[in-house]
Order: C-alpha cells, then sequence, then structure tokens
C-alpha cells in the first residue's frame, strides 16, 4: 500500500502552476472520461480534489491509508470546508482507491469503510416571474450583442438548460416545427426540451439576422458567438447575467443556475407533471427534481394566507 502511494506523491510536481498527475492517477482519469463518459468539466474537479488530498498527504509525511483520509477530513473541517466539499472531496478518493483496487494495483480499498459527511440539501434560489421578465427584456435591442443575449435569456428560461449546455449548442440542434432544442447532458445523455414560441422567435432572430454578422468562422458549428465570432464562454455568459441582473434591479444576488431553478419551480407551480420536469431538466433520480416541490410549496403559503377567506 505505502509504496504504490509513496510513488504517487513522490511523482508530483508543479507545472504552470498545477499539480502533474502520476500514471495511476491519469489513467483514473482517463477511465471517467471515456469509460464512465463523464463531462470534461466533472474529470478536471476529480483532478484538483485529488491534488489538494495527496498535496495535503505529502505535507504530514506519512502514508496514504485510512488514518491519513481521516486526518484529512478533519483538516477540511478545521478550514471550515463546507460538508458538501468534504463530501465530494471523499468521493474522489474513495473512487480513485476503487479504482486501483479493481485493476488489482492495491488489494484493499483503505476508505471502504468511512462515510461521507452528512448533508443537509438546501432549497435553491429562486427568481419570481417578475423578476424574470425584467430579466430577459433587459437587453438593450438595438445592438448585435443585445439581441444575442435576448435570444440566450430567452432560450434558457425556456428550457431550463445548463449554462454548459447551453454554450456548447450548435446551429444544428434546434428546430422550429415543433420547436425544440437537443442538448447533450451530464454523461453526453442526449434530451430534446420543447421551446416555447417567444423564445422560438427570439432564436430565429438571432440565428437569420445577428450570428451571420458575428460570425468570422463559416465552419463555426456553436449556436451561441462573442462579439470576435468564437464560442461565448460560460465565463462570457456569466458577466452578462451579473450585467442584466443590475440593470434589471433583481433584489437577490442572481446566477445563471438560478434561471434553471426558476424554470423548473415556475413549471410545477402552475400544473407541470414531476416527471416531465424530471425529463426536461436531464435529472438521473427524480428525488433531484422533488426539491422543486418543497420550493413551490413554501411559495404557496402567502399565497394561501392572502386568498382564502378563513385563512
Amino acid at each position: 500500500m505505502a509504496s504504490v502511494v509513496e510513488c504517487l506523491i513522490n511523482n508530483k510536481a508543479r507545472t504552470n502552476g498545477a499539480n502533474s498527475v502520476t500514471h495511476e492517477v491519469k489513467a483514473f482519469l482517463d477511465y471517467l472520461r471515456f469509460e464512465r463518459n463523464l463531462s470534461l468539466n466533472t474529470v478536471e474537479s476529480y483532478q484538483r480534489d485529488l491534488s489538494d488530498y495527496f498535496a495535503f498527504v505529502k505535507s504530514q509525511g506519512q502514508p496514504s491509508d485510512e488514518n491519513s483520509v481521516i486526518r484529512y477530513l478533519e483538516y477540511l473541517r478545521e478550514q471550515d470546508r463546507s460538508p458538501s466539499t468534504q463530501a465530494r472531496r471523499l468521493a474522489a478518493i474513495k473512487g480513485f482507491y476503487r479504482f486501483l483496487v479493481n485493476d488489482h494495483i492495491l488489494s484493499e480499498n483503505p476508505t471502504e469503510l468511512l462515510s461521507s459527511p452528512k448533508l443537509y440539501r438546501h432549497l435553491p434560489h429562486v427568481l419570481t416571474v417578475e423578476e424574470v421578465t425584467r430579466l430577459i427584456e433587459s437587453p438593450d435591442l438595438s445592438t448585435k450583442g443585445g439581441v444575442r443575449d435576448r435570444a440566450m435569456l430567452e432560450v434558457l428560461y425556456a428550457t431550463g438548460l445548463r449554462v454548459s449546455e447551453l454554450c456548447h449548442l450548435t446551429i444544428n440542434d434546434w428546430w422550429l416545427d415543433p420547436p425544440k432544442v437537443r442538448c447533450l447532458g451530464k454523461g453526453s445523455k442526449e434530451r430534446y426540451i420543447p421551446l416555447g414560441r417567444v423564445a422560438a422567435r427570439w432564436l430565429m432572430q438571432y440565428v437569420d439576422v445577428i450570428r451571420p454578422r458575428l460570425l468570422k468562422n463559416p465552419n463555426e458549428p456553436v449556436l451561441f458567438l462573442n462579439h470576435r465570432g468564437q464560442p461565448l464562454s460560460r465565463q462570457g455568459f456569466w458577466k452578462i447575467i451579473k450585467k442584466y441582473a443590475a440593470k434589471a434591479q433583481v433584489s437577490q444576488p442572481i446566477t445563471p443556475h438560478m434561471i434553471r431553478h426558476s424554470f423548473a419551480t415556475h413549471l410545477l407551480e402552475n400544473g407541470a407533471d414531476l416527471r416531465a420536469v424530471q425529463e426536461m431538466l436531464g435529472h438521473q433520480d427524480i428525488s433531484t427534481t422533488q426539491i422543486y416541490t418543497h420550493v413551490s410549496q413554501k411559495r404557496l403559503r402567502p399565497v394561501y394566507d392572502q386568498t382564502h377567506p378563513r385563512a
């Protein structure tokens, strides 16, 4: 056990400010990417978590075993890391050692009996319909960027896409008859989502009028482009939505994911089927979608109190 892990630690080096990975860690990351079919962002998250753990083990001068993992979790608690961060780091470490055992590099998994910190699920923050409307109507439609941004915001709220999914849409991923979009979600799983007529109208205006004026490379497949004609990044969209949130005077701090939360909550508040919402969001487990029912019920109370004759 120790010889393998000491090799993992001793071979680590700083390259361009990031820890390089050893052969075993690289093999694990390749397994996640190509056999488990996880997204590049998820694989990079695993790499960062493992790098942090092995840096801690090296600083302690001790072999990596069950006790070192326990000490690492205690260190994270001392650093006031959230339970979700602790659980994610432990999941990465356990997954790595499980891979080593399955690959016959180790004979036993030192983390097998360790349990994850208890997580408390927080209700997602959502915008009101009025706030979403103000946000979507904020772009300046006299500019190319404004029309593009209006189309992006309309599509995001109409479909509940993740921002990464929105930014990876291609010119061939939407249809008008009937209006819908196709996206590749987590694990490259394909799903089709209906597109409302308003969002479809703005998207068509962007594609027909604005995108050709932004396009620099005629072979560029990505749907939404920045002013340089390159695919708009998640970071770029984050800046866009912060700008419009300030312009729309949205009271609470806003993130792009809040529009996804709002999409699901508003659908359920208006009687949408939970299974249909699950399918549109691309959730594997319906329990993930059920959290939005709690948000809906929480918001029903003031409505009940204001409208019921004997409330």
